[in-house]
């Protein structure tokens, strides 16, 4: 068999990522901090760039682009295939500046802005507090100062507290063993078993290592060191003043019927307690003010900033969607390195600044399209749910990324990055755009009502409940049905679940 040689020629279609598409997608499912931190690199790295000071364009804005830097500006127009339809500018206000590619004017000014001000960039330091402040709102140390944790505020404490060596290396063994809750993790027996070893002259005695616990135990937070809840809660009881109004009976429950209190078995505890339903109501709410997790008061993690993308407020009766102006700093050419450029120059450094003319253009570019693209996405958001800004979470339309997509005519995918890490401030709160999106559940009358808005309906069945009868799925499935919602038991299980909310026999109370 022979097997000839032969040349075909086949048509097809191929999607090219451009480096300026691939840019460009980059930019776009950038969060707000990533978003800071990538012009602040190209701002470091490009030359060509550098950050208005103005808050309007310069004069030359409007002209032309210098003849010596039309270079490869016609390789920059080539791939627009990222490039949006404009959004509907009309619900927009004072939206960042970004520079076009003609902030090169024709002619360059004498005078031109020196490097790029330090606060453009870095946030100044806030100023002195007038006598009217408070102290605190303007510490700066305290506000950026790390975060203490349960160890470093024990330690802290352990260091004032007067103790023996002996005492010393006791105290330290049980606080090794201290949770981020605030309690004692490891038997006493162990601990004191552990120390046995360093102390084989003079044998340790565990009466040692309760007298010590017992010291460590008036430490802040109160009900720090506990073995476990009743002993925490006793703790607590202990340091409040003698006179405090049912505080015998209050350790009397904690002591002898803290499971009946857990089951919630209110009927039980009445008659084994010996106390009348108001008196019982006073003791539970005296022992509901105690904290269960001491070490959460102080062991709390580092807050979450968020900067929001798009900031939507209501003006004249009609909502309005503008981008966040402080969100990044505006940038645009540097004129004056855009002018050394000389068009039929070849030399290494007027390739080099060629190049770093037209990476500038791009990323000048590439930044125009995500702010476009954002505020279309978060403007058409807006206006699908209304609803929601005017009367809450009750309002909630049912939303899906491809009713956004045919909206603005782009791809799924585009929505899916637009709307990740990406926060809008209304009169309601600040909320991830995927907040607004949610799937849909059929109505008697044929209708659609968003999962978010049930879950709105059944936080607020729940909170209206009565506390000695609190409301089970099956019920708030039938209460929603009654209101035209078609949901099912296990569906209400589901959402409530979400919420973070007991069920119902765990939600009983007699307070």
């Amino acid at each position: 068999m022979v097997m000839k040689a032969s040349l075909q020629l086949k048509l097809g279609q191929s999607l090219t990522m451009t480096p300026q598409l691939q840019q460009a997608i980059r930019l776009l499912q950038l969060s707000t901090l990533d978003l800071q931190q990538e012009i602040q690199q190209a701002l470091e790295s490009n030359p060509m760039l550098e950050t208005s000071e103005d808050d309007e364009h310069p004069e030359g804005d409007e002209r032309e682009e210098h003849e010596h830097s039309e270079a490869s500006s016609s390789e920059a127009n080539q791939d627009d295939s990222h490039q949006d339809a404009s959004p509907d500018w009309d619900e927009t206000e004072n939206g960042p500046d970004w520079s076009s590619e003609n902030d090169i004017p024709d002619n360059i000014p004498d005078d031109l802005p020196v490097d790029t001000a330090w606060d453009d960039i870095y946030q100044s330091a806030p100023a002195p507090a007038s006598k009217g402040e408070d102290e605190h709102e303007s510490d700066f140390e305290t506000r950026n100062s790390p975060t203490e944790t349960l160890q470093d505020h024990l330690e802290w404490q352990l260091n004032l507290t007067p103790l023996s060596e002996r005492d010393q290396a006791i105290a330290h063994a049980l606080l090794d063993a201290v949770d981020e809750r605030g309690y004692l993790t490891s038997d006493i027996e162990d601990i004191h078993a552990g120390l046995l070893d360093e102390t084989e002259e003079d044998p340790l005695e565990l009466d040692e290592v309760e007298a010590v616990l017992h010291r460590l135990q008036h430490f802040d937070p109160p009900g720090v060191f506990a073995r476990d809840l009743q002993e925490c809660l006793l703790i607590q009881l202990n340091q409040l003043p003698p006179d405090t109004p049912w505080l015998r009976q209050a350790r009397l429950v904690v002591t002898q019927f803290l499971h009946l209190l857990g089951n919630r078995d209110y009927a039980q505890l009445l008659r084994r307690s010996r106390l009348k339903e108001d008196q019982l109501k006073q003791v539970l709410a005296l022992i509901t003010s105690l904290n269960p997790r001491p070490g959460d008061v102080v062991d709390r993690a580092e807050p979450d900033y968020v900067i929001p993308d798009v900031i939507v407020r209501k003006h004249e009766g009609r909502w309005r969607v503008e981008l966040n102006p402080e969100i990044a700093p505006r940038i645009r050419v540097n004129a004056s390195y855009a002018s050394l450029i000389r068009r039929a120059d070849s030399s290494a450094d007027n390739t080099y600044l060629r190049d770093q003319l037209q990476e500038a253009k791009w990323f000048i570019k590439s930044l125009q399209s995500r702010n476009e693209t954002l505020l279309k996405v978060a403007t058409r958001i807006v206006e699908h749910q209304q609803g929601f800004l005017d009367q809450g979470e009750e309002a909630m339309k049912p939303l899906i990324l491809s009713d956004i997509a045919q909206a603005v005519e782009m791809h799924e995918s585009t929505i899916s990055r637009v709307t990740t890490q990406k926060y809008m401030h209304t009169p309601r709160g600040i909320f991830e755009l995927k907040y607004f999106f949610s799937s849909h559940v059929s109505t008697a009358e044929g209708g659609e009502c968003s999962s978010t808005a049930i879950r709105a309906m059944i936080k607020k069945l729940i909170a209206d409940e009565t506390p000695k009868k609190p409301l089970s799925d099956s019920k708030i499935a039938a209460m929603l049905g009654e209101q035209g919602i078609n949901v099912a038991r296990r569906t209400v299980a589901k959402y409530r679940e979400a919420m973070h909310i007991p069920p119902s026999n765990e939600r009983k109370r007699l307070v």
